[in-house]
């Protein structure tokens, strides 16, 4: 089996790809904007013809586009996250029909909870922000597409690698320049976010990639809990042996202030997957730091937590 994987250098890629490698008979192609890549591909501004050239020549049995932008103005983000996922539609339509796409979403395309109960993925896509609405305007084209194709709305990623666009990397690199008696400030902690490691995500694209079809348009692939943000920083900062003192200051992030309280229902991937979770918390926050900061890449996906 030959599986694409485009966006393969970003924070989900790069578990995406390592988890894909590990499957028995499997070739895994990586592409993006890298010149080492076997498919070299920039969704943000190659054409549909251009890359139906590319993908009729790497032929996969199946796609699984990591590839997006979590920061940047919108033209940015619309580029990346909306433009993209349409051309990649159209290249595969032309050029592998038959291929199975697995495309990343964001939890962000829901927008605000709803008297904190956790999302379906039939629950109502109110996005606030250039994030969340680009990202939903990609899920909408490939949820439409002709393709055999579903889309895995991902939770809050954290776990080893975890970029410093994200709270749980950002604690993490504030912690390593930590002095003992370092006063940490941070904005408000008491929003809540339904995080998931990145491993679970890896693992979750590789069963809807091999799980035989049709399968459902679209999967919440989640922790399944909201915690709150300042649980995960405290958490962070015990396994860290930080003796300081955190303190909060002034608003927290944009986001945080419009989204107080989020959380997914990932029954249906049970269901459609035999999807779960398989890591708790401590345990994603444990593996992150002891991996160590990893140099951030830019686009690289994955939902800042607050």
């Amino acid at each position: 089996m030959r599986i694409l994987v485009l966006g393969s250098t970003g924070y989900l890629g790069a578990h995406v790809a390592e988890r894909l490698g590990a499957l028995h008979g499997t070739r895994v192609l990586t592409g993006g904007r890298s010149a080492a890549s076997d498919v070299p591909a920039d969704l943000a501004t190659d054409s549909a013809g251009r890359l139906a050239e590319a993908l009729a020549a790497a032929a996969p049995d199946a796609v699984v586009n990591c590839a997006g932008a979590t920061g940047g103005n919108p033209v940015t983000l619309a580029e990346t996250n909306a433009r993209g996922p349409a051309v990649l539609c159209e290249a595969m339509e032309l050029a592998c029909p038959s291929a199975r796409l697995v495309h990343l979403g964001s939890a962000a395309e829901y927008g605000p909870g709803t008297g904190r109960t956790p999302a379906t993925e039939s629950a109502a896509t109110r996005p606030l922000g250039a994030y969340g609405a680009t990202k939903l305007a990609g899920t909408a084209i490939v949820t439409a597409s002709a393709l055999d194709a579903l889309v895995l709305r991902v939770g809050n990623p954290v776990g080893p690698g975890a970029p410093p666009g994200g709270l749980p990397g950002r604690v993490a690199r504030l912690l390593r320049d930590a002095g003992a008696d370092t006063v940490l400030r941070l904005g408000d902690l008491s929003a809540y976010r339904d995080f998931v490691d990145a491993r679970d995500v890896a693992r979750a694209a590789e069963q809807a990639v091999t799980a035989p079809g049709p399968l459902p348009r679209v999967l919440n692939i989640g922790g399944g809990r909201a915690v709150p943000v300042r649980e995960l920083v405290h958490t962070l900062a015990g396994i860290a042996g930080f003796g300081g003192r955190i303190e909060e200051q002034g608003a927290g992030s944009a986001r945080s202030g419009q989204v107080s309280w989020q959380c997914s229902d990932i029954s249906a991937a049970g269901t459609a997957l035999g999807w779960r979770p398989s890591y708790a918390l401590r345990e994603s926050l444990t593996a992150l730091w002891s991996a160590g900061a990893r140099r951030p890449v830019p686009g690289a996906e994955g939902e800042p937590s607050s």
